[in-house]
Parts: C-alpha cells; sequence; structure tokens
C-alpha cells in the first residue's frame, strides 16, 4: 500500500476523507476563517480597514515574542518569563529614549539577551528544568522592573523615536513593518539554517541529538537568547505604542504566546512546528481579544472563550502518539 492511501483512506463509496495530520495542519486557518466571519457578521466595523491595522498593532508585539517562544517550544522547552522581559526591555528602552532615540533598540535588545542567556545558561548547564528556571526568572526580572519604576510609569517624550516606532506610513504602521522583519529572520533560521534542523533534532529527542554530536547546550542557550532578543524589540514596540513603560506591562504575555505557539499547530512535546502556524495563532488571539471587545462581549467573560478555544485547539492538534512522553 502506497504512503498516499495510507493518509488517505477510502470510505464505503469511494471518497477519501482527510487524515488527521490534514486537520492538524488546516485547523488554525479553518479556525482564523470561522472568528473573522462570526464577528464580520455580528458587526460591520471589524473588516473596516482601521479596525484591521488595529488588529495589526495589536498582534505584533504577540507575534514577535512568539516567534521567539515557538524556537523554544519546538526545543521541548518552555519561557515564563517572556512578559517580564518584555516589561524589562520596554523600561530600558524608555530610559534611554532620550538620549540614544532610535538606537535605543540596542540597549533593549541587549538586556533581552542578557536575560535570555541567563535562562538559557541556568537550564542547559544547571540542568534545572525550564519551567522552573523561567518561573523563578520571571519574578526577578519584574521585581527589577517594579524596583526601578516604584510602580510608576516611565514617560516616552522623544517625537523620532515614537514616530519611527508606532507612527504610520501611507496607513501601514511601522511595527507591523519591524514585525514582518523578525518574521523574515526567524524563518531564516528556522528553515534554512543548521541551527534550525538542530532546534528540531533536540526536541524530537535530547539524548539522541546529544548522540549524533550536537552540543545540545550551546543551542540550548542559543534559543533562549533569540527568545530574549525577539522580547528585546517586542519591548520595544510596546513601550512605543504605550508611549511609556510601566510595570505591569506585558502581564500575561507568555501565556499568550505560549497560546499562539500552541493554537498554530506547534506541539509542546516538542520536536516540530512552523513559524506559519505562529503567525497564524497570533492572528487567532488578537482578533479573538478583538472582535469580543468590538460586539461587547463580557470582559469577565471573555477569559472563558480564549481558555476554551485554546483547549480545543489543543485536543485537535495534538499528536496522540506521543501521548506517553506528556507531563
Amino acid at each position: 500500500m502506497s504512503d498516499l492511501s495510507a493518509r488517505e483512506p477510502a470510505s464505503a463509496n469511494g471518497k477519501t476523507w482527510f487524515h488527521r495530520e490534514d486537520i492538524r495542519r488546516f485547523f488554525p486557518i479553518l479556525l482564523l476563517l470561522v472568528l473573522a466571519g462570526i464577528f464580520s457578521l455580528a458587526s460591520p466595523r471589524f473588516l473596516q480597514f482601521n479596525n484591521m491595522m488595529i488588529v495589526a498593532q495589536q498582534a505584533v508585539v504577540l507575534l514577535v515574542a512568539a516567534l521567539g517562544m515557538t524556537f523554544v517550544i519546538i526545543a521541548g522547552s518552555i519561557d515564563l518569563s517572556v512578559g517580564a522581559i518584555v516589561a524589562l526591555a520596554a523600561l530600558v528602552a524608555a530610559e534611554t529614549s532620550g538620549t540614544l532615540g532610535v538606537f535605543a533598540i540596542i540597549p533593549a535588545c541587549a538586556v533581552g539577551i542578557l536575560c535570555g542567556i541567563t535562562n538559557g545558561t541556568i537550564v542547559a548547564k544547571g540542568k534545572v528544568p525550564s519551567f522552573i528556571v523561567t518561573l523563578g526568572a520571571m519574578v526577578i526580572y519584574r521585581g527589577i522592573v517594579l524596583f526601578f519604576t516604584r510602580g510608576a510609569p516611565v514617560s516616552i517624550e522623544d517625537e523620532v523615536f515614537l514616530d519611527v516606532y508606532s507612527g504610520r506610513t501611507a496607513g501601514i504602521p511601522h511595527s507591523m513593518l519591524i514585525a514582518i522583519v523578525m518574521i523574515v529572520i526567524a524563518a531564516v533560521m528556522l528553515n534554512l539554517t543548521v541551527f534550525g534542523r538542530e532546534v528540531r533534532a533536540i526536541g524530537g529527542g535530547e539524548r539522541i541529538a546529544l548522540l549524533t554530536g550536537i552540543r545540545v547546550d550551546r543551542v540550548k542557550i542559543a534559543i533562549f537568547a533569540l527568545l530574549g532578543f525577539m522580547c528585546g524589540v517586542a519591548g520595544l514596540l510596546q513601550s512605543a505604542r504605550a508611549m511609556s513603560a510601566t510595570a505591569q506591562l506585558g502581564e500575561g504575555l507568555e501565556l499568550d504566546a505560549i497560546a499562539a505557539v500552541v493554537v498554530g499547530g506547534t506541539p509542546l512535546t516538542g520536536g516540530i512546528g512552523s513559524l506559519q502556524g505562529t503567525i497564524l495563532g497570533a492572528l487567532i488571539i488578537t482578533i479573538l481579544s478583538n472582535g469580543m471587545n468590538i460586539i461587547g462581549l463580557d470582559p469577565y467573560f471573555q477569559n472563558l472563550v480564549k481558555g476554551a478555544v485554546l483547549v480545543l485547539s489543543v485536543f485537535v492538534t495534538i499528536d496522540r502518539k506521543k501521548i506517553g512522553i506528556i507531563k
């Protein structure tokens, strides 16, 4: 029997049905279309150009952070400190924007990379589960932000900085263009480099990857550093959009980033995943929030809907062949 016939079993009347693998692949697209259809029917404002640009701006920070999270999850790890790193990077960007202007992106990304390297080193060299390491790191990084801000917002007044990172050209947000650059960088690294293949190999089986000669510790540190860099960019964009950095900035972002990756079809078991799915996942999460706000859904009920969508996505896309290794 050929591989094709194995993937597409015939029914009694000779027709073929979608294999579960096809359902997992196309589910994010179907979910996105369903949500867009529901909200467009519920409110004509949803599909207006201005609202679509608002959705794009809202999705940027989540998308950039989720791109980095994709590498970490494919490698079989997790990072719960994403929101705190974004807040710390935003604080650095706000503090340095007055003197460095648009070049405040350099210290913001440097801080993000430093946090990522710290997390990755403890995970790789200390042999501590990433969940525990980043949970503690989340508290530490958020504490640093609280210590320096004392709970008060740090305003950004540099007009050039705000125009470059939160302005628009021909109605297109600059932050959206920056996000596209981040997508290209991430896609090249994951799909066209040895590093990307090593990330997948580690997620598929760390012990086997080590025996094949892959420097597992180095790759782990690199993926956390990459996530830190993405968080640095996300923090900069968020601070520019809000024109300030606050102690609460980025709270809950780590859960949204994980949700975007999982909804996009990347399993928490690691080894496989795609950036296309993450992009769709980020759009789904953002459109879900935007649409529920437009139709006036009770804010206290919105989290229930988000949770239900996440559970449904995991139920549909999970590979049950790996159910034995799910912790």
